[in-house]
């Protein structure tokens, strides 16, 4: 892989224009004893260049799964079984084991849900920080790796003297995520992922944790991907939202397009379900039925058994994500014809 100095952007979208990321026709199942559980299921995805996208969906649609296949990270017994993922112009699926390992941290880093699991219990974050750093680039001095420790927690609002010489069990749920998100920008990756950054965190922390990334997003310009269920969250913060259902993508768009003119039926009922979005309570209507067995061959649509607007051809044939609009994808039969026709 070429030093970051001399990458540039090159991949371009007939849809978003500048992309980071081109995912196709990608497959990862879980190989279980009961059968083939396909958690992600052929799925096509462009992330937009220097945007924050959302990526939306109730717990098992496959949102972490696919950050995760991304990284070629994805957990035993899951296995990325077809398909290709398109970083700088080179399919991340066929680098060898070395250039996997530089392209995690300097290329894509992510920050992962469980910031308690991810950070070392016996080594001070000083000394994580000094090892990553120290992984990737051999001749910086310890002077530079200090000043670059620091100034990540500062844009993190941690006090650096006394995060960088505490232990993870020191240290708050929201201060520990605080430091992953320092952590994932060591190396200053050009694109980051964050899969539900919030977990287990009380609301006022969450708040204030999101207030950040979309702090350091409007300095930095990077590309971003949030995966989280709070979508009112991702209309404060994205530009872009991509919704996950059953290990497809079902519609993306931009933010306004999304919330003011969402054509697939899952995306609107997500969104009257949201109970933090605009409006009294007692107007949020729950999804009825759950969510479909992955384990399960679906001849239609996979969102058909829940579907209101379900006709025939839902059942029998499933349904393509193509372009519905400027920066607007859906996979709906219905799609063309928008939500006044139903």
């Amino acid at each position: 892989m070429p030093p970051k100095e001399q990458i540039t952007s090159s991949m371009k979208s007939d849809v978003f224009g500048e992309i980071s990321l081109k995912i196709e026709d990608l497959c990862v199942d879980f190989l279980l004893s009961g059968g083939d559980l396909r958690a992600v299921y052929h799925l096509d995805f462009e992330l937009p260049a220097h945007k924050m996208t959302g990526l939306v969906g109730e717990s098992g649609s496959g949102k972490t799964t696919l950050t995760s296949a991304i990284l070629r990270s994805v957990s035993t017994p899951g296995e990325i079984t077809q398909g290709k993922i398109f970083f700088e112009n080179q399919d991340v699926l066929k680098l060898s084991d070395e250039k996997l390992r530089r392209f995690r941290w300097n290329e894509i880093a992510m920050v992962f849900q469980a910031a308690q699991n991810s950070l070392n219990p016996s080594m001070t974050i000083q000394e994580q920080f000094a090892e990553t750093i120290m992984a990737h680039r051999k001749n910086i001095s310890n002077k530079e790796m200090m000043e670059i420790s620091r100034k990540l927690l500062k844009q993190v609002k941690l006090e650096p003297e006394r995060i960088l010489r505490s232990y993870p069990h020191e240290l708050s749920g929201g201060m520990k995520q605080r430091v992953m998100i320092a952590f994932a920008q060591l190396l200053d990756p050009p694109v980051l992922l964050l899969d539900e950054p919030t977990t287990a965190l009380d609301v006022i922390t969450q708040d204030y944790i999101f207030t950040l990334i979309k702090q350091m997003h409007d300095q930095t310009h990077n590309t971003m991907l949030l995966s989280t269920h709070d979508i009112a969250i991702v209309a404060r913060v994205c530009d872009y939202m991509a919704v996950m259902y059953g290990g497809r993508i079902v519609e993306m768009g931009d933010i306004f397009t999304m919330f003011e003119s969402p054509l697939h039926p899952y995306t609107q009922m997500l969104i009257k379900a949201a109970p933090s979005l605009v409006g009294e309570l007692k107007e949020r209507v729950a999804i009825p039925g759950s969510a479909p067995d992955l384990m399960k061959h679906h001849e239609g649509c996979i969102f058909a058994d829940r579907c209101p607007y379900c006709y025939d051809r839902c059942q029998s044939e499933e349904p393509k994500l193509k372009v519905v609009g400027e920066e607007h994808l859906a996979a709906c039969h219905r799609a063309d014809i928008g939500k006044e026709g139903r």
